[in-house]
């Protein structure tokens, strides 16, 4: 571990992957903008280069390109869209290094981990290839012998996105390859702080062959703006978006005036409970890859973790022990496995819900500290509290609160004391309890002896305040598409 020490600063050299992005944006081909915004490194505070401020008047520009495309996209077949969106993982997968370092650069994920998101990220593009020639229809039977009904699915429109910065690769493709592949053109405001990646996969569309309007990329340094433009045009008929409840919410109400399809994937606080017959080993090495990864920035991330009494002592040791072999340091590094929080106020949240602990009552067991510049030392926390803020917020950063409980029930009571439902997870070699616990979480994802569950194939999404609708595998197309009924009265 880096310990107190800041990161050696990125070299010039080492950015060189990001002399060949674009920085104008995309509507129906290529554009400068009138303004221009900085990308920063959140490792080193440096400049990174500038990309295209986009505004209202670009917003509604996109809108009026993305229905005009639609007009056509839409009667394209199933197979040709299939084909494309095959050239497209594959122009994905040929870029994947310059791909996994301007992520790297622009928002401090771990290289190693980078790259696992591009792998994951051209993942859903090859799986909604595939699902394109899935979109089945349903004849079913009349009451009367001269009608034939049927029920056929189309895709629902132009669809705006917007995705957040923490999987800015996987968040895109999640939403764009499934509205692609059922008919939809896709207008993207990709994070403020992660516009390069957005960039990089709207060039490996293009290069793939994808139709003029198709796929539209906004980098704004301001989202509401843009944002407004789009959702108060009738002509976009789906929003999808990532982020947090408190944006979720505003979205919602903005849909309700032209009553767009939505999709919504919020904010989660999910717990692990690890039980008394668990392997510890495995178990800590779960909880670790759960807890860590993007230095806790992701919405599945585990923030409160549940040890049965029993085991306690134990966990905790082992724990600890793998914390601190963590190693902090520049995300462009090969051994780094904690890289920066993305912003000052992502590390103004994190040190302010372990003052507030500590406050509280709560012993720090291992780290507690902000280091130099955006990093933060990955923090066991011991003695919490259910009345402390990170009990009841989102830390989104490399904290590990760890509480205790005798019964099962008590674990579940207090894994589901929370407004969120996204993710959750438990450790335990008991299959009976594994089945009786897994169904009792009111989660929309569960990951049994499983940190890192999500795959392209299989839905991801949450109940309660963390979302509406389901991303990937056949459920994910399905928010793109509509159910149109048709019946033909024969002549008699």
């Amino acid at each position: 571990m880096r310990g107190a020490d800041a990161p050696e600063p990125l070299l010039d050299c080492r950015m060189d992957a990001l002399q060949t992005v674009r920085n104008d944006f995309l509507t129906d081909d290529w554009h400068a903008a009138a303004h221009r915004y900085p990308v920063t490194s959140p490792a080193t505070g440096q400049t990174l280069t500038e990309v295209a401020d986009c505004g209202a008047e670009e917003g509604r520009a996109a809108a009026r390109i993305a229905y005009d495309a639609f007009q056509s996209w839409r009667l394209t077949t199933a197979f040709e869209r299939s084909d494309l969106l095959m050239r497209w993982h594959d122009a994905i997968l040929a870029d994947r290094e310059r791909l996994a370092r301007v992520m790297s650069l622009e928002m401090g994920k771990p290289i190693r981990e980078a790259r696992a998101e591009v792998a994951y990220a051209a993942g859903f593009v090859r799986w909604y290839a595939e699902e394109a020639k899935r979109v089945y229809g349903e004849v079913f039977p009349s009451h009367v012998a001269d009608k034939r009904l049927l029920a056929i699915r189309q895709p629902v429109g132009p669809v705006f996105a917007v995705t957040p910065w923490n999987f800015p690769l996987a968040m895109v493709t999640r939403k764009a390859a499934p509205a692609l592949a059922a008919g939809c053109t896709f207008v993207l405001k990709p994070a403020e702080q992660t516009p390069l990646s957005a960039l990089l996969l709207a060039e490996a569309w293009q290069a793939a062959g994808g139709p003029a309007g198709t796929l539209q990329v906004l980098p704004a340094s301001d989202p509401v703006p843009v944002s407004d433009a789009l959702m108060e045009d009738p002509r976009i008929r789906k929003v999808t978006f990532t982020g947090s409840t408190e944006v979720g919410r505003i979205l919602y109400g903005k849909s309700a005036a032209t009553v767009k399809k939505l999709s919504l994937e919020l904010g989660g606080h999910a717990p692990y409970l690890v039980f008394d017959d668990a392997d510890l080993d495995r178990a800590v090495d779960q909880v670790v890859a759960c807890k860590y990864r993007n230095a806790g920035q992701t919405c599945v991330c585990t923030n409160r973790i549940y040890v049965q009494r029993g085991i306690q002592d134990a966990f905790v040791e082992r724990y600890v022990e793998a914390t601190r072999a963590l190693v902090v340091g520049d995300p462009l590094d090969e051994t780094t496995d904690i890289g920066p929080l993305v912003d000052g106020a992502g590390l103004d949240k994190v040190r302010e819900h372990v003052e507030d602990a500590v406050a509280k009552g709560a012993r720090v067991a291992s780290g507690g500290s902000a280091l130099d510049g955006l990093y933060f030392a990955p923090t066991v926390l011991l003695g919490v509290t259910p009345e402390m803020r990170l009990m009841q917020e989102e830390t989104f950063g490399p904290i590990s609160p760890i509480l205790t409980f005798d019964r099962d029930d008590d674990a579940v009571r207090a894994a589901n004391d929370t407004p969120y439902g996204l993710a959750a997870y438990l450790y335990t070699n008991d299959l009976s309890r594994a089945f009786r616990v897994s169904e009792a979480l009111e989660y929309g994802i569960v990951g049994v002896n499983d940190g890192v569950p999500s795959v392209p194939y299989a839905p991801f999404g949450g109940v309660k305040q963390s979302g509406l609708g389901r991303e990937g595998g056949p459920w994910g197309i399905d928010e793109f598409l509509e159910i149109k009924f048709i019946s033909i009265a024969l002549p008699r």
